[in-house]
C-alpha cells in the first residue's frame, strides 16, 4: 500500500492565511522527508477551507521544496479552470517537480454553490466543462498544431509549449464521489480516487470496481494493475494513546465539518440556493462527516488495525489527511511521523 498526505489546511479568518499557507509549505517539506509517496492538494474558493486555494500554484511551490514525493491534485476542479491554461501549467509542473505529478480531476464541488458563482460558472454545466476541458487537454499535450469546436471552447493553436516532461502527457486519475462515477470510470479501464466512505462501502464499490473492469474487458494482470493505481481518502490523527488521540482528534474533526457547512448556509440562507438539497434538520451526517465513518484516530496499533480493513480490500493507495479542523502544526507534525514510524510499518508487515 501506498501511504500519503492530503493537505486540506483550513484557515479560519483572513488574517491567518498567510500563517497557515506557509506551515502547510512546512507540512509538504516534512512529508517529503518523511518518504511519504504522495502530498494531496485541495481546491476549494472563497471560504477558508483550504488556505492555499489554488493548487495550481501551490504545486509549482512544491515542485521547488521537496525532491522525492509525488504531488497531486485530489482535485483540480476542472469546470473553474480553461483547459489550455491548465494544460500548460501542468507541463511547467512536470517539468519543474521532473515527473512527479499527478494530475487528479474532477468536475468540481458538490457542495459549494459559491465556488462556481465566484467565477461565473454556472454549476450545472460543469460535468460538461469537465469532459469536454479533458479531452481538450490531452490533445493538446500532444503537441501538435489542432482546433477544437465545442460547447464551451472555440480554440485554435499551433502546438502547446512546453511538452510535458512526462510522454505522452502527466499520469492523470478520476475522482469518483459516488457509486455511479466511480463505475463510469471503470468501464474505461481507469483508476480511481474515493472520497471519504464507510469501511463496508469501501470494500463494496472496489468490488463493483473490479467486476467493472473485468466486463470492459480487461484481464486480471491489469484488473489488478488498476486496482494498485485507486486510493481511498481517511481522515487520521495518531498519538502516542487511545485516549490523547480521541482528546485532539474528535473536537479537531467536529470543528472541522462545522467551519465547511459554514458558508454553504450562510449562502443559502442569503439566496436560497445549493447545488445539492440542503439536510433536514436532526439528519444524520453523511458518511464523510461522520464520525464513526470519517475518523481514523487512536495509538499507532489502534489506527494499525483500524486501517487494516481499508488495506484488505486491495486497494493501491490511503489518501490520509492529518491535519483536521484548528489543528495546529506541532500536532498535525507529530502525528504525521507517528504515523510514519509506527502505523505504516505495521499495515505493510499484514
Amino acid at each position: 500500500m501506498k501511504f500519503s498526505n492530503f493537505l486540506f489546511p483550513e484557515s479560519r479568518t483572513p488574517a491567518d492565511d498567510g500563517r497557515i499557507i506557509r506551515e502547510s509549505l512546512r507540512e509538504a517539506q516534512l512529508t517529503d522527508e518523511l518518504g511519504y509517496d504522495v502530498i494531496w492538494l485541495a481546491e476549494h474558493h472563497f471560504d477558508g477551507i483550504c488556505a492555499y486555494v489554488d493548487p495550481v500554484s501551490f504545486a509549482a511551490a512544491l515542485a521547488t521544496a521537496t525532491t522525492r514525493a509525488k504531488i497531486g491534485f485530489a482535485v483540480a476542479q476542472m469546470a473553474l479552470h480553461h483547459p489550455i491554461r491548465f494544460a500548460e501549467q501542468m507541463a511547467v509542473i512536470d517539468h519543474l517537480s521532473e515527473g512527479r505529478l499527478i494530475v487528479g480531476l474532477g468536475r468540481g464541488t458538490a457542495y459549494n454553490i459559491y465556488d462556481y458563482q465566484g467565477f461565473g460558472i454556472d454549476h450545472t454545466e460543469a460535468q460538461a466543462r469537465f469532459e469536454e476541458a479533458e479531452a481538450i487537454m490531452f490533445e493538446a499535450w500532444k503537441g501538435e498544431k489542432f482546433e477544437h469546436h465545442g460547447q464551451f471552447f472555440d480554440l485554435k493553436l499551433p502546438a502547446l509549449r512546453p511538452a510535458p516532461f512526462t510522454r505522452p502527457h502527466p499520469y492523470t486519475i478520476r475522482a469518483a464521489a459516488t457509486e455511479h462515477g466511480m463505475l463510469d470510470i471503470a468501464r474505461h479501464g481507469r483508476p480511481f480516487m474515493m472520497n471519504v466512505q464507510s469501511n463496508e462501502v469501501t470494500a463494496h464499490r472496489m468490488e463493483l470496481y473490479r467486476g467493472a473492469l473485468r466486463e470492459a474487458g480487461l484481464d486480471e494482470a491489469a484488473v489488478a494493475q488498476a486496482v494498485d493505481e485507486c486510493w481511498v481518502w481517511r481522515n487520521v490523527y495518531v498519538a502516542e494513546t487511545d485516549a490523547e488521540a480521541e482528546r485532539v482528534a474528535r473536537p479537531a474533526f467536529e470543528a472541522m465539518h462545522a467551519f465547511r457547512v459554514e458558508m454553504r448556509n450562510r449562502v443559502f440562507a442569503e439566496q436560497g440556493l445549493s447545488i445539492l438539497p440542503m439536510p433536514a434538520p436532526g439528519a444524520a451526517p453523511p458518511a464523510h462527516a461522520a464520525i464513526e465513518t470519517a475518523l481514523v484516530c487512536g495509538s499507532p496499533a489502534t489506527v494499525a488495525e483500524k486501517l487494516a480493513a481499508v488495506a484488505a480490500t486491495g486497494v493501491g493507495g490511503l489518501i490520509t489527511q492529518f491535519r483536521l479542523g484548528p489543528m495546529s502544526y506541532e500536532q498535525t507534525a507529530a502525528s504525521l511521523t507517528l504515523f510514519r514510524d509506527q502505523v505504516m510499518p505495521a499495515l505493510r508487515g499484514r
